[in-house]
C-alpha cells in the first residue's frame, strides 16, 4: 500500500557551485528548517548541471526541495536571502559562481509580480537544472497551465545528471 503524498505549500530550488556543493545544499537545508516554522517534505536527488547564463564557471550541483512552513511567501523569501548570507554567499555577478543560492519556485497557487519577487518564478519553465530536480519532488504541479514533468519533457536537458545517492 502506498501512502498519499505529504502536503507541502512551497518548493524551493537550490544551486552551489563554490567548494563542496552538495554539503552546500545539505547545510542550507539545515539552516532553512532549524527554527521549526519551515519543515522538510521532500527532497530531491542531488543533479549535476552545465553552468547556464555565464558558462565560463564550473558545474552546478541543483537540488530542489518541498517544504510545508506557516511563512508568508515574502517571508519564506526573506529566510532564503538570509541562509544565503550567513554561509556566506556574496553577489557579484547576475548568473556567476555562487556559494549557495536559493529560490522561491513556486507558493501554493499564489501569483506573485513584485519588482524583486515573481512566483511561481519567471524562469522555471525554460531550465532543465531547475525543472529535473522539481520533477522529483513536485512532478505534478502546474505553472503556466503545464505540469512540471511535462515542461522537463519540453526543454533540453543535455549535461543534467543526477548523482547517484551516498552510500550509508
Amino acid at each position: 500500500m502506498t501512502s498519499a503524498p505529504k502536503p507541502f505549500n512551497a518548493v524551493i530550488a537550490l544551486g552551489s557551485n563554490i567548494g563542496d556543493k552538495f554539503a552546500n545544499m545539505d547545510r542550507a537545508i539545515h539552516i532553512l528548517t532549524q527554527r521549526g516554522d519551515v519543515a522538510l517534505v521532500g527532497r530531491s536527488r542531488d543533479f549535476k548541471t552545465p553552468p547556464w547564463g555565464n558558462t565560463d564557471q564550473d558545474w552546478f550541483a541543483n537540488a530542489a526541495i518541498t517544504v510545508a512552513t506557516i511563512l508568508t511567501p515574502r517571508e519564506l523569501l526573506d529566510r532564503c536571502q538570509s541562509v544565503e548570507m550567513e554561509m556566506g554567499r556574496v553577489r557579484v555577478e547576475k548568473w556567476g559562481p555562487r556559494l549557495i543560492d536559493l529560490d522561491v519556485l513556486v507558493f501554493g497557487d499564489q501569483r506573485i509580480d513584485e519588482p524583486d519577487f515573481v512566483v511561481p518564478h519567471p524562469h522555471l519553465t525554460e531550465r532543465a537544472f531547475v525543472l529535473a530536480p522539481m520533477a522529483d519532488v513536485a512532478p505534478d504541479v502546474v505553472v503556466k497551465g503545464k505540469t512540471v514533468t511535462a515542461w522537463l519533457a519540453a526543454v533540453d536537458e543535455t549535461g543534467v545528471e543526477a548523482v547517484p545517492a551516498k552510500a550509508l
